[in-house]
């Protein structure tokens, strides 16, 4: 018997017949619901077709998912009686380009989609935000359905209408704010998950606890055995990030405001994660699990956090084995001036000024606008130094 999931509520939950939990997202005129449980995919086409009778459906997704879920998903869209086409991309970050890109949208008119059609988003974060950016600039704007198929993607990605691809200067520096009818998060699909996805999944997962939640963070340390094995305790941790994120995206859309606190441990992250060449060398959430560590280092470095709040992090950090430290940087690290370059790239630099997601310790994040630069690159060469 595990103790009881203790985050705290921030949106409506209710569970529908064959165990289905319903997160909905509170946008004004645009409100949609993220439907969370185990076989909701075999649901695909009757929910759309429920949202969009008589739609077409164009499902983008990429090689490796194709090989396991794409016929469930085409199947599903058939009994519902629903034309679908199908656009496959291949697998990993680098399908985050302007080719691709533009490949996508010309295969999407290629199949007659118009705007009173959908696009089905049919895998991880890249499938999700490459998707996302398509269905915003065909036809000036097609609705779309995000069918996330890692854990990165349930808990974090699909959520919120953040699309985007990557520039040579920096991840997801061109892109639009396109928010999806439908979230279907089928906890089943990520049994087939490589278990290094599904850990730099967790990551994100974690980052909802530390930002804002230390009880969620409690019991993920308790509870993170069973939801790497698939039990229980896994669709109650994807539904409980899923609300707090839902909040978050509520009160703040387009991230002006609190929705930049998600970025916790992404300035460095992103950095890393150029610096690696968008390339599995280094996933998103390994970067990220690294950029949360060195926000919590320089928060302490800065007097705002207690050094046994970072020491928590990293522990349960180090229990699933995530990296936690630029000496986990996969061969060759980037010079400082590489790391510094690629930051000042970031979205959130203002007049040459930083903005960072730093903490007061686990639960207790927040928007530090205006950081100098130079503070930045001394705390880096420390953490060379050291490592």
């Amino acid at each position: 018997m595990h103790p009881p999931l203790t985050a705290k509520p921030a949106a409506r939950i209710t569970a529908e017949p064959a165990e289905r939990t319903i997160v909905p997202v509170d946008l004004a005129g645009r409100a949609y619901d993220i439907v969370i449980g185990r076989g909701v995919l075999a649901e695909l086409g009757e929910r759309i077709a429920a949202l969009r009778p008589k739609a077409a459906v164009a499902v983008v997704t990429d090689e490796h998912v194709a090989e396991h879920h794409l016929g469930a998903a085409l199947g599903a869209l058939d009994d519902a009686g629903l034309r679908s086409t199908r656009v496959v991309v291949p697998p990993g970050e680098a399908s985050k380009s302007i080719a691709v890109f533009a490949d996508v949208c010309d295969r999407i008119l290629e199949a007659r989609i118009g705007r009173s059609d959908l696009i089905v988003a049919l895998g991880g974060g890249v499938v999700g935000d490459l998707t996302g950016y398509a269905a915003a600039a065909v036809r000036r704007g097609i609705d779309f359905v995000q069918v996330p198929t890692s854990l990165l993607a349930q808990v974090d990605s699909s959520i919120g209408g953040k699309t985007a691809i990557n520039s040579r200067y920096g991840k997801n520096l061109i892109g639009a704010f396109h928010q999806p009818i439908l979230v279907l998060a089928d906890t089943a699909l990520l049994d087939t998950l490589p278990q290094r996805e599904f850990r730099a999944g967790y990551a994100e997962l974690v980052k909802h606890g530390l930002i804002n939640d230390e009880n969620f963070f409690a019991w993920l340390e308790s509870n993170w055995p069973e939801i790497f094995s698939g039990g229980p305790a896994r669709e109650q941790a994807v539904a409980a990030s899923c609300r707090i994120k839902a909040a978050i995206v509520a009160r703040d859309e387009r991230e002006t405001g609190d929705r930049q606190l998600l970025n916790l441990g992404h300035t460095f992250g992103h950095a890393l994660e150029a610096a690696a060449g968008f390339s599995d060398r280094l996933l998103h959430g390994e970067a990220i699990a690294i950029g949360m560590a060195l926000a919590f280092a320089y928060s302490v470095q800065a007097g705002l956090a207690p050094v046994e709040d970072a020491e928590r992090m990293r522990r349960h950090f180090e229990a699933v084995g995530l990296p936690t430290s630029i000496a986990q940087f996969p061969g060759d690290r980037p010079s400082v001036d590489t790391l510094m370059a690629l930051i000042a790239q970031d979205k959130k630099v203002k007049q040459g000024r930083l903005t960072f997601i730093l903490t007061r310790g686990i639960g207790a994040a927040f928007i530090a606008d205006e950081v100098d630069p130079a503070e930045i690159r001394a705390f880096l060469e420390r953490q060379f130094a050291e490592g």
